[in-house]
């Protein structure tokens, strides 16, 4: 704090929109909510996953964004040289996601100036474990464990963690305790309408994420060969969650469903954002999710905000809001347990009872206001405190005045739907 300015909350994240991930969003909202609340938070990124004509300053809503050329790939692992000119006039350095260059940069230039330095791991720390079958495409993970010591994880000087789940891998990764904090990802609820519950032809089922194999949807679709009456949505495009996985799943998925003979109960939606999106969530009954992996699960929260009771395999936020026969089922890979659980809600009565009670659990534990504030203690405790500012001129570093040029961002996100929390993960 210097002459009465608001602190300066630096984030790098190797990725940014219009590129439409979970941590790219919860980057975001953070540094949207902070800039609110006075406190400037810029974000520094790279092109990975957009297009280059993409201007490299640029603004979405409050928050400024700066894109750096990458010089150098190896899987994920970007090398943006150019943004270490610019990791200066700030108090604390909040980074996304562990094995990142932008990461690895921002710990070393808080620890070069004796600056707090916060990582938020986004499942990044011990999920390759669970990804990747063969042991081998483990290696990279592991070399560059043993390369860096874990630095950016384990001398950070707090390691933010979403879920429970990712507690214990924090843990379990070598990261002291005392230094790990549980923050939630957070959703405006009053974008989700709760769902009415009518009754119509068919039980419609909704899955929503990205089209990956540790998505796992296989016993999704073999399960429907133990139900009548039901209708499966699938929501999002494909993504491969590692370099080191094999595409093609989607289209894999659609022939087993043909070879499965359901392919009658199904509907592959492809990609939808925003209000597209709101819709599937409306005018669907429940939400089923038979992921490998989650560290967190954003489409299970949105689904529940959407007052939709949750069939899921206990990963991510799912152990923490989903309580067998009050708000949903915890189930295994099984097509008859999954079968069940859904046999289970064909009440309308008990799945608007189950839609209810999750809804008010994501209302209670999950709004951005509360989730913000938490943050705020947490770089208070860093040792910096907040001053709000009077008005949005800042001095030195990144100017977060309103231009026409910076409104671009705004435009471009808004034709995708991101205006709106939801997103198709």
């Amino acid at each position: 704090m210097i002459n009465g300015e608001a602190m300066n909350i630096l984030r790098t994240i190797e990725c940014f929109y219009p590129s439409v991930t979970g941590p790219t969003n919860q980057a975001f909202r953070i540094s949207s909510e902070l800039e609110k609340r006075g406190i400037r938070s810029p974000i520094l990124t790279t092109y990975l996953d957009v297009e280059g004509s993409l201007p490299s300053e640029d603004r979405f809503e409050s928050v400024h964004v700066k894109r750096f050329k990458n010089q150098l790939r190896v899987m994920r692992y970007c090398v943006s040289l150019g943004m270490l000119s610019h990791l200066k006039d700030f108090e604390i350095i909040h980074s996304h996601s562990y094995r990142s260059f932008q990461s690895d940069l921002g710990f070393l230039a808080a620890k070069t100036k004796g600056k707090p330095f916060v990582i938020n791991t986004h499942g990044t720390l011990l999920s390759y474990r669970y990804i990747l079958k063969n042991p081998l495409y483990s290696l990279p993970y592991v070399a560059y464990d043993l390369l860096t010591l874990k630095s950016s994880a384990r001398r950070a000087d707090v390691v933010v963690v979403s879920s429970r789940q990712e507690y214990k891998e924090a843990i379990a990764f070598g990261i002291p305790r005392a230094k790990v904090r549980l923050v939630p990802v957070g959703i405006d609820i009053e974008s989700y309408q709760p769902r009415h519950g009518e009754p119509h032809d068919e039980l419609r089922l909704l899955f929503v994420g990205r089209i990956s194999r540790n998505r796992n949807l296989e016993p999704i679709l073999r399960a429907l060969n133990y139900v009548k009456g039901v209708r499966l949505f699938i929501v999002g495009g494909e993504m491969r969650s590692s370099g080191l996985l094999k595409g093609e799943y989607l289209d894999e998925l659609k022939r087993l469903a043909l070879e499965w003979g359901v392919e009658g109960k199904v509907t592959f939606v492809g990609p939808r954002y925003g209000q597209e999106l709101l819709q599937y969530y409306n005018k669907c009954d429940i939400f089923i999710y038979t992921s490998k992996y989650e560290s967190f699960g954003q489409t299970i929260l949105e689904a529940a905000a959407a007052s939709l009771p949750v069939i899921s395999t206990p990963v991510g936020v799912a152990n923490e809001i989903v309580v067998d026969g009050e708000t949903g089922f915890l189930i295994n890979e099984e097509p008859e347990m999954i079968a069940s659980a859904v046999h289970e809600l064909f009440d309308i009565n008990a799945s608007r009872q189950m839609g209810e009670s999750i809804r008010n659990i994501v209302q209670r534990d999950y709004n951005w206001n509360n989730i913000t504030e938490r943050y705020i203690n947490i770089y208070q405790a860093s040792g910096v405190k907040t001053v709000h500012r009077k008005s949005k001129t800042t001095k030195g570093g990144m100017d977060c005045r309103s231009s026409t040029k910076g409104s671009s961002m705004k435009r471009r996100i808004e034709m995708i739907g991101i205006k709106l929390s939801p997103m198709a993960f």
